[in-house]
């Protein structure tokens, strides 16, 4: 299993991180659901090959702001643009195509399908071949079909879930299925991978885990990353830049330890309110 990171490693890390052109930037996005607006005038951009959180209180906007990115929600203000191109009402298929994948808060696997199986519907968009030839599952198809295999068993071995490849994931621990969900979505082979709450309800042992194996895809694929998280010390170890959002709003947008000494960071998170003078309740 991945160890987790010393001090030495962590520092050696970030002096030698390099980030590429923006590949995605979020220009005023704003978007309400009845009279709650969810998202409020929000705009960040984020590096290729870099590890972007968002992070804030319950409610703050942060699913529905990935949401947004991958095209499940259509904001009602404000633009999106990934790889240069602006995008207003893109469709969840065709920011999978594009090269944006996406895990969720709350597991979505095929809990009847074994590990293999799930990692394979990841390669669906990378399949060519019609369903005439995928039918009769012959010649140029069968090609086809083992070489999207190869893709997902290379999955397999780097999330080194090896032992359960043929295990029905509804009858996996927790922390393995997230690991499955993880490589579903790697098997996309994406830009941009949006992770909703990676960690949630996993164990300290676990969290390592999903901590090595989140650097590793970032540091071996290129692949950029964007990740809500709860769990701050997770968040500061493994991120270059944090955003935060409050009711809606972004609060801040800095490195982790900007942010950590941000005041009203601070104050969102321990529900402090201000009165007209700026002064704290106590």
């Amino acid at each position: 299993m991945p160890e987790p990171m010393n001090e030495t490693t962590k520092d050696t890390m970030t002096a030698e991180r390099m980030f590429g052109d923006v590949l995605l930037d979020v220009d005023g996005i704003s978007i309400s659901f009845g009279g709650v607006k969810a998202l409020d005038g929000v705009s960040f951009n984020v590096r290729e090959h870099e590890v972007l959180a968002i992070i804030g209180p319950n409610g703050a906007g942060k699913s529905s702001m990935l949401n947004c990115i991958n095209g499940f929600y259509h904001p009602q203000e404000g633009t999106i643009t990934f790889k240069g191109s602006p995008h207003h009402q893109m469709q969840t298929h065709e920011a999978a195509s594009q090269g944006i994948a996406r895990t969720f808060q709350n597991i979505a696997l095929f809990k009847g399908m074994s590990t293999l199986d799930n990692i394979m519907t990841g390669r669906s968009l990378k399949m060519k071949k019609n369903f005439l030839w995928q039918a009769l599952y012959f010649g140029p198809a069968l090609k086809e079909e083992l070489e999207h295999r190869a893709k997902a068993e290379e999955i397999i071995d780097f999330l080194e879930i090896e032992a359960i490849r043929k295990t029905p994931v509804g009858k996996l621990p927790y922390g393995l299925q997230k690991r499955v969900e993880l490589g579903r979505a790697l098997a996309a082979e994406p830009d941009l991978l949006l992770l909703d709450e990676p960690m949630a309800g996993m164990n300290h042992e676990e969290k390592e885990d999903m901590c090595r194996y989140i650097l590793d895809v970032n540091d071996e694929f290129g692949t950029t990353i964007v990740l809500i998280e709860h769990d701050m010390s997770v968040v500061m170890d493994i991120s270059d830049r944090v955003v935060v959002l409050d009711y809606g709003k972004k609060l801040a947008d800095g490195t982790p330890d900007e942010v950590r000494a941000n005041q009203d960071v601070i104050d969102a998170y321990l529900g402090v309110s201000h009165d007209e003078n700026g002064n704290g309740d106590e």
